[in-house]
Protein backbone atom coordinates (compact mmCIF):
# COMPACT_ATOMS: atom_id res chain seq x y z
CA UNK A 1 0.00 0.00 0.00
CA UNK A 2 2.62 2.91 -1.09
CA UNK A 3 2.66 5.23 -4.05
CA UNK A 4 5.79 5.39 -4.41
CA UNK A 5 7.62 2.04 -4.31
CA UNK A 6 6.86 -1.50 -6.10
CA UNK A 7 8.99 -3.10 -3.63
CA UNK A 8 9.57 -7.23 -4.03
CA UNK A 9 7.84 -9.22 -1.75
CA UNK A 10 10.37 -10.00 1.16
CA UNK A 11 8.90 -12.93 3.02
CA UNK A 12 10.69 -14.41 6.12
CA UNK A 13 10.95 -17.99 6.20
CA UNK A 14 8.86 -20.50 8.91
CA UNK A 15 10.60 -23.71 8.04
CA UNK A 16 13.02 -23.27 10.92
CA UNK A 17 9.74 -23.12 13.07
CA UNK A 18 8.77 -25.92 15.42
CA UNK A 19 5.29 -25.84 17.02
CA UNK A 20 3.32 -28.30 18.29
CA UNK A 21 -0.33 -29.25 17.14
CA UNK A 22 -1.59 -28.82 20.77
CA UNK A 23 0.07 -27.40 24.23
CA UNK A 24 -0.29 -28.61 27.25
CA UNK A 25 0.19 -26.78 30.85
CA UNK A 26 3.66 -26.30 31.67
CA UNK A 27 3.71 -27.38 35.69
CA UNK A 28 6.19 -28.41 38.00
CA UNK A 29 8.74 -29.14 34.87
CA UNK A 30 6.58 -30.74 33.27
CA UNK A 31 3.75 -30.64 30.20
CA UNK A 32 0.52 -32.32 31.43
CA UNK A 33 -2.96 -31.62 29.93
CA UNK A 34 -5.69 -29.92 31.20
CA UNK A 35 -7.66 -31.37 34.21
CA UNK A 36 -10.78 -30.18 32.07
CA UNK A 37 -9.63 -31.58 28.82
CA UNK A 38 -10.51 -28.15 27.38
CA UNK A 39 -8.57 -26.29 24.82
CA UNK A 40 -8.73 -23.19 22.53
CA UNK A 41 -7.16 -22.23 19.16
CA UNK A 42 -4.88 -19.59 18.54
CA UNK A 43 -5.12 -18.64 14.55
CA UNK A 44 -2.71 -16.29 12.74
CA UNK A 45 -4.63 -12.84 12.55
CA UNK A 46 -3.20 -12.12 9.50
CA UNK A 47 -4.24 -15.36 7.58
CA UNK A 48 -7.25 -16.37 10.24
CA UNK A 49 -5.42 -19.89 9.79
CA UNK A 50 -5.24 -21.74 13.47
CA UNK A 51 -1.56 -22.30 14.55
CA UNK A 52 -2.11 -25.02 17.11
CA UNK A 53 -4.45 -26.24 20.07
CA UNK A 54 -3.42 -24.75 23.47
CA UNK A 55 -4.73 -25.92 27.01
CA UNK A 56 -7.59 -24.50 28.84
CA UNK A 57 -6.33 -24.11 32.51
CA UNK A 58 -9.26 -24.61 34.95
CA UNK A 59 -9.20 -24.84 39.03
CA UNK A 60 -7.40 -27.94 39.57
CA UNK A 61 -4.28 -26.59 37.03
CA UNK A 62 -4.00 -23.28 38.69
CA UNK A 63 -3.92 -24.83 42.40
CA UNK A 64 -1.43 -27.42 40.98
CA UNK A 65 1.00 -24.81 39.58
CA UNK A 66 0.61 -23.02 42.68
CA UNK A 67 1.53 -25.59 44.76
CA UNK A 68 4.36 -26.45 42.32
CA UNK A 69 5.36 -23.04 42.62
CA UNK A 70 5.23 -23.00 46.18
CA UNK A 71 7.15 -26.23 46.62
CA UNK A 72 10.19 -25.12 44.62
CA UNK A 73 10.19 -22.04 46.68
CA UNK A 74 12.14 -23.97 49.48
CA UNK A 75 14.97 -24.24 47.58
CA UNK A 76 14.70 -21.76 44.91
CA UNK A 77 15.16 -19.05 47.78
CA UNK A 78 17.64 -20.60 49.43
CA UNK A 79 20.02 -20.35 46.57
CA UNK A 80 22.70 -17.65 46.31
CA UNK A 81 22.18 -15.03 44.28
CA UNK A 82 25.04 -15.81 41.97
CA UNK A 83 23.64 -19.91 41.26
CA UNK A 84 20.43 -17.70 40.48
CA UNK A 85 21.82 -15.53 38.53
CA UNK A 86 23.19 -18.57 35.94
CA UNK A 87 20.13 -19.90 35.60
CA UNK A 88 18.75 -16.35 34.33
CA UNK A 89 21.70 -15.70 32.60
CA UNK A 90 21.24 -19.22 30.53
CA UNK A 91 18.02 -18.46 29.90
CA UNK A 92 19.05 -15.11 28.13
CA UNK A 93 21.71 -17.39 25.83
CA UNK A 94 18.85 -19.66 24.54
CA UNK A 95 16.80 -17.06 23.96
CA UNK A 96 19.46 -15.49 21.59
CA UNK A 97 20.17 -18.89 19.95
CA UNK A 98 16.33 -19.18 19.13
CA UNK A 99 16.08 -15.48 18.43
CA UNK A 100 15.38 -16.65 14.56
CA UNK A 101 12.25 -19.12 15.33
CA UNK A 102 10.93 -16.60 18.58
CA UNK A 103 10.69 -13.90 16.29
CA UNK A 104 8.52 -15.78 13.35
CA UNK A 105 6.12 -17.20 16.17
CA UNK A 106 5.89 -13.73 17.58
CA UNK A 107 4.60 -12.16 13.97
CA UNK A 108 2.32 -15.28 12.99
CA UNK A 109 0.29 -15.52 16.30
CA UNK A 110 0.07 -11.67 17.00
CA UNK A 111 0.07 -9.91 13.53
CA UNK A 112 3.13 -7.71 13.86
CA UNK A 113 5.92 -7.24 11.36
CA UNK A 114 8.63 -9.09 11.64
CA UNK A 115 10.91 -6.41 11.73
CA UNK A 116 9.57 -5.74 15.00
CA UNK A 117 9.93 -8.80 16.07
CA UNK A 118 13.38 -9.49 15.13
CA UNK A 119 14.89 -6.23 15.97
CA UNK A 120 12.98 -5.09 18.79
CA UNK A 121 10.93 -7.24 21.01
CA UNK A 122 13.10 -10.95 21.01
CA UNK A 123 16.07 -8.83 21.43
CA UNK A 124 15.00 -6.66 24.67
CA UNK A 125 13.60 -9.86 25.88
CA UNK A 126 16.88 -11.65 25.75
CA UNK A 127 18.54 -8.25 27.36
CA UNK A 128 16.20 -7.93 30.64
CA UNK A 129 17.21 -11.51 31.16
CA UNK A 130 20.77 -10.59 30.89
CA UNK A 131 20.51 -7.53 32.93
CA UNK A 132 18.51 -9.27 35.89
CA UNK A 133 21.16 -11.99 36.01
CA UNK A 134 23.39 -9.60 36.63
CA UNK A 135 21.61 -8.31 39.62
CA UNK A 136 20.56 -11.73 41.32
CA UNK A 137 23.71 -11.40 43.36
CA UNK A 138 24.06 -7.71 44.37
CA UNK A 139 20.64 -7.02 45.80
CA UNK A 140 21.56 -5.95 49.19
CA UNK A 141 24.04 -2.21 47.04
CA UNK A 142 20.19 -1.72 45.42
CA UNK A 143 19.00 -1.40 48.92
CA UNK A 144 21.74 -0.64 51.22
CA UNK A 145 20.98 -0.52 54.95
CA UNK A 146 17.84 -2.48 54.32
CA UNK A 147 17.15 -6.30 54.93
CA UNK A 148 15.63 -7.85 52.01
CA UNK A 149 14.49 -11.16 51.24
CA UNK A 150 11.97 -12.63 48.54
CA UNK A 151 8.58 -12.01 48.57
CA UNK A 152 7.23 -15.94 48.08
CA UNK A 153 4.96 -17.42 44.94
CA UNK A 154 4.44 -14.51 42.18
CA UNK A 155 1.16 -15.02 39.86
CA UNK A 156 1.59 -12.81 36.74
CA UNK A 157 -0.55 -12.35 34.03
CA UNK A 158 0.23 -10.51 30.71
CA UNK A 159 -0.85 -8.83 27.46
CA UNK A 160 -0.95 -9.83 24.10
CA UNK A 161 0.55 -6.74 22.26
CA UNK A 162 4.81 -8.07 23.34
CA UNK A 163 4.02 -11.48 24.27
CA UNK A 164 7.84 -12.15 25.02
CA UNK A 165 8.95 -8.82 25.78
CA UNK A 166 5.99 -9.19 28.66
CA UNK A 167 6.72 -12.19 30.10
CA UNK A 168 10.70 -11.12 30.10
CA UNK A 169 9.73 -8.22 32.59
CA UNK A 170 7.68 -10.05 34.52
CA UNK A 171 9.84 -13.33 35.46
CA UNK A 172 13.33 -12.00 35.29
CA UNK A 173 13.38 -9.74 37.86
CA UNK A 174 11.06 -12.59 40.22
CA UNK A 175 13.68 -15.30 39.59
CA UNK A 176 16.75 -12.80 40.58
CA UNK A 177 14.63 -11.78 43.62
CA UNK A 178 14.50 -15.55 44.61
CA UNK A 179 10.69 -16.02 44.19
CA UNK A 180 9.04 -18.70 42.15
CA UNK A 181 6.39 -17.76 39.51
CA UNK A 182 2.85 -18.84 37.89
CA UNK A 183 2.59 -17.03 34.84
CA UNK A 184 -0.43 -16.73 31.86
CA UNK A 185 -0.03 -15.10 28.98
CA UNK A 186 -2.95 -13.72 27.06
CA UNK A 187 -5.43 -16.41 25.17
CA UNK A 188 -4.92 -14.93 21.72
CA UNK A 189 -0.41 -14.68 21.96
CA UNK A 190 0.47 -18.24 24.38
CA UNK A 191 2.83 -19.67 21.85
CA UNK A 192 6.29 -17.63 22.38
CA UNK A 193 5.38 -18.22 26.42
CA UNK A 194 4.83 -22.00 25.70
CA UNK A 195 8.25 -21.92 23.81
CA UNK A 196 9.75 -19.81 26.37
CA UNK A 197 8.81 -22.76 28.67
CA UNK A 198 11.07 -25.25 26.30
CA UNK A 199 13.50 -22.93 26.98
CA UNK A 200 13.53 -22.48 30.70
CA UNK A 201 13.77 -26.29 30.58
CA UNK A 202 16.36 -26.32 28.60
CA UNK A 203 17.94 -24.12 30.82
CA UNK A 204 17.68 -26.83 33.57
CA UNK A 205 15.77 -24.19 35.65
CA UNK A 206 14.62 -26.30 38.87
CA UNK A 207 11.19 -27.95 38.03
CA UNK A 208 8.72 -25.45 39.63
CA UNK A 209 10.49 -21.98 39.90
CA UNK A 210 8.68 -21.20 36.82
CA UNK A 211 4.97 -22.27 35.83
CA UNK A 212 3.17 -21.14 32.54
CA UNK A 213 -0.33 -22.04 32.34
CA UNK A 214 -2.56 -20.79 29.55
CA UNK A 215 -6.47 -19.95 29.68
CA UNK A 216 -8.62 -16.64 29.34
CA UNK A 217 -10.12 -14.34 31.63
CA UNK A 218 -11.29 -17.25 33.95
CA UNK A 219 -7.96 -18.82 34.39
CA UNK A 220 -6.53 -15.46 34.90
CA UNK A 221 -9.82 -14.75 37.36
CA UNK A 222 -8.93 -17.99 39.54
CA UNK A 223 -5.31 -16.88 39.91
CA UNK A 224 -6.06 -13.41 41.17
CA UNK A 225 -8.46 -15.07 43.67
CA UNK A 226 -5.88 -18.21 44.81
CA UNK A 227 -4.78 -17.89 48.61
CA UNK A 228 -1.47 -18.48 47.63
CA UNK A 229 0.68 -16.27 46.14
CA UNK A 230 1.84 -13.55 47.99
CA UNK A 231 2.75 -11.33 44.81
CA UNK A 232 0.15 -10.52 41.82
CA UNK A 233 1.38 -8.67 38.94
CA UNK A 234 -0.43 -7.83 35.92
CA UNK A 235 -0.37 -5.71 32.49
CA UNK A 236 -3.25 -5.26 30.63
CA UNK A 237 -6.40 -2.96 29.98
CA UNK A 238 -7.47 -0.57 33.11
CA UNK A 239 -11.16 -2.27 33.80
CA UNK A 240 -9.63 -5.48 34.09
CA UNK A 241 -6.72 -4.17 36.78
CA UNK A 242 -9.37 -2.49 38.32
CA UNK A 243 -10.98 -5.74 39.21
CA UNK A 244 -7.68 -7.77 39.81
CA UNK A 245 -6.44 -4.98 42.20
CA UNK A 246 -10.21 -5.14 44.11
CA UNK A 247 -9.40 -8.94 44.93
CA UNK A 248 -5.86 -8.63 45.18
CA UNK A 249 -5.62 -6.53 47.92
CA UNK A 250 -8.58 -8.32 49.94
CA UNK A 251 -6.52 -11.64 49.53
CA UNK A 252 -3.46 -9.52 51.23
CA UNK A 253 -1.70 -9.18 47.98
CA UNK A 254 1.20 -6.90 47.06
CA UNK A 255 0.27 -5.71 44.07
CA UNK A 256 1.83 -3.62 40.37
CA UNK A 257 -0.33 -2.72 38.05
CA UNK A 258 0.73 -1.37 34.35
CA UNK A 259 -2.50 -0.27 32.69
CA UNK A 260 -3.93 1.45 29.33
CA UNK A 261 -3.07 4.76 28.26
CA UNK A 262 -3.61 8.03 25.85
CA UNK A 263 -0.06 9.44 25.60
CA UNK A 264 0.45 12.96 24.55
CA UNK A 265 3.02 13.92 21.78
CA UNK A 266 3.91 17.22 21.99
CA UNK A 267 5.29 19.14 18.77
CA UNK A 268 6.92 22.80 19.19
CA UNK A 269 8.14 25.21 16.55
CA UNK A 270 11.34 25.20 17.14
CA UNK A 271 11.03 20.86 16.84
CA UNK A 272 13.30 19.36 14.18
CA UNK A 273 10.21 18.04 12.25
CA UNK A 274 11.31 16.04 10.16
CA UNK A 275 12.63 13.72 13.27
CA UNK A 276 9.76 14.50 14.96
CA UNK A 277 7.59 13.50 12.00
CA UNK A 278 9.16 10.27 12.19
CA UNK A 279 8.17 9.85 15.85
CA UNK A 280 4.71 10.26 15.25
CA UNK A 281 4.71 7.97 13.07
CA UNK A 282 6.63 5.26 15.74
CA UNK A 283 4.84 6.53 18.37
CA UNK A 284 1.02 5.78 16.98
CA UNK A 285 1.69 2.96 14.04
CA UNK A 286 4.12 1.15 15.91
CA UNK A 287 3.07 -2.69 16.63
CA UNK A 288 -0.47 -1.39 15.14
CA UNK A 289 -0.84 1.32 17.78
CA UNK A 290 -1.22 -2.10 19.86
CA UNK A 291 0.84 -0.18 23.09
CA UNK A 292 -0.34 1.13 26.09
CA UNK A 293 2.18 3.87 25.69
CA UNK A 294 1.47 5.11 22.14
CA UNK A 295 1.34 8.69 20.97
CA UNK A 296 -2.23 8.23 20.13
CA UNK A 297 -2.57 12.41 20.96
CA UNK A 298 -0.65 14.73 18.88
CA UNK A 299 -0.33 17.98 20.28
CA UNK A 300 0.95 20.79 17.73
CA UNK A 301 2.19 24.03 17.87
CA UNK A 302 0.48 26.20 15.66
CA UNK A 303 2.59 27.97 13.47
CA UNK A 304 4.33 24.65 12.31
CA UNK A 305 0.90 23.06 12.36
CA UNK A 306 0.27 22.73 8.24
CA UNK A 307 3.66 21.65 7.86
CA UNK A 308 3.91 18.63 10.40
CA UNK A 309 0.21 17.77 9.34
CA UNK A 310 1.73 17.62 5.52
CA UNK A 311 4.46 15.85 6.35
CA UNK A 312 2.82 13.84 8.52
CA UNK A 313 0.39 12.45 5.33
CA UNK A 314 3.09 11.87 2.65
CA UNK A 315 5.01 9.83 5.29
CA UNK A 316 1.81 7.51 6.26
CA UNK A 317 0.91 7.29 2.31
CA UNK A 318 5.00 5.24 2.29
CA UNK A 319 3.60 3.15 5.09
CA UNK A 320 2.92 -0.38 3.67
CA UNK A 321 0.05 -2.41 5.33
CA UNK A 322 0.27 -6.31 4.99
CA UNK A 323 1.81 -9.96 4.83
CA UNK A 324 3.60 -9.71 8.94
CA UNK A 325 5.99 -11.99 7.03
CA UNK A 326 7.25 -9.23 4.56
CA UNK A 327 10.17 -7.65 5.61
CA UNK A 328 9.14 -4.63 3.88
CA UNK A 329 5.56 -4.36 6.21
CA UNK A 330 5.31 -1.72 8.37
CA UNK A 331 2.20 -2.43 9.41
CA UNK A 332 0.63 -6.09 10.30
CA UNK A 333 -2.52 -7.23 11.27
CA UNK A 334 -4.91 -6.36 14.22
CA UNK A 335 -4.50 -8.79 16.47
CA UNK A 336 -7.74 -10.23 16.64
CA UNK A 337 -11.29 -9.98 14.70
CA UNK A 338 -12.73 -8.16 18.35
CA UNK A 339 -9.58 -5.71 18.61
CA UNK A 340 -10.50 -4.57 14.91
CA UNK A 341 -14.25 -4.32 15.89
CA UNK A 342 -13.08 -1.96 18.70
CA UNK A 343 -11.11 -0.04 16.57
CA UNK A 344 -13.40 0.11 13.30
CA UNK A 345 -16.10 1.31 16.63
CA UNK A 346 -13.70 4.19 17.23
CA UNK A 347 -12.92 5.47 13.44
CA UNK A 348 -17.04 5.32 12.96
CA UNK A 349 -17.44 7.51 16.23
CA UNK A 350 -14.54 10.05 15.36
CA UNK A 351 -16.20 10.61 12.22
CA UNK A 352 -19.54 11.41 14.08
CA UNK A 353 -18.20 13.60 16.84
CA UNK A 354 -17.62 16.00 13.89
CA UNK A 355 -13.20 15.31 13.25
CA UNK A 356 -12.13 14.68 9.83
CA UNK A 357 -10.46 11.19 9.45
CA UNK A 358 -7.33 10.46 6.43
CA UNK A 359 -6.55 7.05 5.72
CA UNK A 360 -3.76 6.58 2.70
CA UNK A 361 -5.80 5.46 -0.07
CA UNK A 362 -4.36 1.54 -1.50
CA UNK A 363 -6.16 -2.06 -0.43
CA UNK A 364 -6.25 -4.17 2.22
CA UNK A 365 -5.70 -7.68 1.80
CA UNK A 366 -8.92 -9.85 1.81
CA UNK A 367 -8.16 -12.22 4.71
CA UNK A 368 -6.94 -11.50 8.04
CA UNK A 369 -7.53 -8.91 10.09
CA UNK A 370 -7.05 -4.90 9.11
CA UNK A 371 -6.60 -1.45 9.69
CA UNK A 372 -5.02 1.52 7.72
CA UNK A 373 -3.18 3.93 9.41
CA UNK A 374 -5.55 6.68 10.37
CA UNK A 375 -5.36 10.70 11.59
CA UNK A 376 -8.09 12.80 12.78
CA UNK A 377 -7.54 16.10 12.83
CA UNK A 378 -10.42 18.93 14.08
CA UNK A 379 -10.28 16.66 16.98
CA UNK A 380 -11.69 18.60 20.25
CA UNK A 381 -10.99 17.92 23.87
CA UNK A 382 -13.85 16.73 24.58
CA UNK A 383 -13.82 13.95 22.10
CA UNK A 384 -13.94 10.26 22.73
CA UNK A 385 -11.16 9.40 20.46
CA UNK A 386 -9.44 12.25 22.46
CA UNK A 387 -10.42 10.38 25.47
CA UNK A 388 -10.25 7.02 25.73
CA UNK A 389 -8.07 4.12 24.74
CA UNK A 390 -8.11 2.95 21.21
CA UNK A 391 -5.15 0.49 21.21
CA UNK A 392 -4.67 0.73 17.57
CA UNK A 393 -2.96 2.71 14.51
CA UNK A 394 -5.59 5.69 15.35
CA UNK A 395 -4.22 9.52 16.16
CA UNK A 396 -6.02 12.03 16.55
CA UNK A 397 -4.58 16.04 16.12
CA UNK A 398 -5.12 19.24 18.26
CA UNK A 399 -3.37 22.46 18.69
CA UNK A 400 -2.00 24.51 20.98
CA UNK A 401 -0.60 28.26 21.07
CA UNK A 402 1.85 28.30 24.66
CA UNK A 403 3.45 26.08 26.77
CA UNK A 404 0.61 26.14 29.67
CA UNK A 405 -2.17 25.27 27.20
CA UNK A 406 -0.52 21.96 26.08
CA UNK A 407 0.57 20.92 29.23
CA UNK A 408 -2.89 21.45 30.22
CA UNK A 409 -4.31 19.73 27.43
CA UNK A 410 -2.09 16.98 28.25
CA UNK A 411 -2.55 16.53 31.81
CA UNK A 412 -6.52 16.20 31.02
CA UNK A 413 -7.15 12.72 30.58
CA UNK A 414 -7.57 10.20 33.42
CA UNK A 415 -4.71 7.98 32.30
CA UNK A 416 -0.89 8.80 33.04
CA UNK A 417 1.46 6.35 31.72
CA UNK A 418 3.74 8.05 28.93
CA UNK A 419 4.42 11.16 26.74
CA UNK A 420 6.96 12.50 23.94
CA UNK A 421 8.05 16.10 23.71
CA UNK A 422 9.76 17.52 20.75
CA UNK A 423 11.89 20.46 21.25
CA UNK A 424 15.51 22.07 20.50
CA UNK A 425 15.24 23.72 23.89
CA UNK A 426 16.62 22.03 26.88
CA UNK A 427 14.48 23.89 29.12
CA UNK A 428 11.23 23.37 27.47
CA UNK A 429 12.34 19.50 27.87
CA UNK A 430 13.08 19.73 31.52
CA UNK A 431 10.14 21.97 32.07
CA UNK A 432 7.50 19.16 30.72
CA UNK A 433 9.01 16.36 31.92
CA UNK A 434 8.16 18.01 35.48
CA UNK A 435 5.18 19.38 34.86
CA UNK A 436 3.05 16.12 32.41
CA UNK A 437 1.47 13.66 34.53
CA UNK A 438 3.28 10.79 32.90
CA UNK A 439 5.65 7.83 34.33
CA UNK A 440 7.80 8.24 31.06
CA UNK A 441 8.32 11.44 28.83
CA UNK A 442 10.70 11.16 25.85
CA UNK A 443 12.59 13.64 24.40
CA UNK A 444 13.09 13.96 20.73
CA UNK A 445 12.44 10.18 20.43
CA UNK A 446 9.74 8.02 21.15
CA UNK A 447 9.12 4.27 22.26
CA UNK A 448 12.66 3.59 23.72
CA UNK A 449 12.89 0.99 25.99
CA UNK A 450 15.95 -0.02 27.88
CA UNK A 451 16.17 -2.62 30.66
CA UNK A 452 17.86 -0.36 32.76
CA UNK A 453 15.08 2.31 32.79
CA UNK A 454 11.86 1.82 34.78
CA UNK A 455 8.81 1.91 33.08
CA UNK A 456 4.95 2.44 34.95
CA UNK A 457 2.27 4.68 35.10
CA UNK A 458 0.46 7.24 37.29
CA UNK A 459 -3.66 7.72 37.61
CA UNK A 460 -5.52 5.05 35.57
CA UNK A 461 -2.43 3.56 33.89
CA UNK A 462 -1.36 1.80 37.15
CA UNK A 463 0.96 1.90 39.90
CA UNK A 464 4.82 0.04 40.21
CA UNK A 465 7.50 -0.09 38.19
CA UNK A 466 9.01 -2.40 36.02
CA UNK A 467 12.32 -2.91 34.32
CA UNK A 468 15.80 -1.11 36.24
CA UNK A 469 16.43 -1.35 39.97
CA UNK A 470 12.90 -0.10 40.51
CA UNK A 471 11.93 -3.79 38.82
CA UNK A 472 13.46 -5.15 41.81
CA UNK A 473 11.80 -3.72 44.59
CA UNK A 474 7.89 -5.26 43.66
CA UNK A 475 9.76 -8.80 44.53
CA UNK A 476 11.23 -8.12 47.62
CA UNK A 477 10.00 -7.83 51.07
CA UNK A 478 11.58 -5.44 53.61
CA UNK A 479 12.53 -6.58 57.33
Amino acid sequence: MTKDWNLSAAPESTSHVQLQQEYGLFIGGKWIKPSDGKYFETSNPATEKKLASIALAGRKDVDSAFKSADKAFESWSKLSGAERGKYIFRIARIIQEKSREFAVIESMDGGKPIRESRDIDIPLAAAHFFYYAGWADKLEYVFPGRKVRPMGVAAQIIPWNFPLLMAAWKIAPALACGNTVVLKPAETTSLTALKLAEVIDEAGLPPGVVNIITGDGSTGALMTAHPTPNKLAFTGSTEVGKQIYKAAIQGGKKVTLELGGKAANIIFDDAPIDAAVEGIINGIYFNQGHVCCAGSRLFVQETVYAEVLAKLKRRMDSLIVGDPMDKNTDIGAINSKEQLKTIEHYLKLGSEEGADIYQPAGELPKKGYWCKPTLFTNVAQSNRIAQEEIFGPVLAIQTFRTIDEVIEKANNTPYGLSAGVWTDKGSKVFQLTKALKAGVVWANTYNKFDPTSPFGGFKESGFGREGGMHGLEAYLAFD
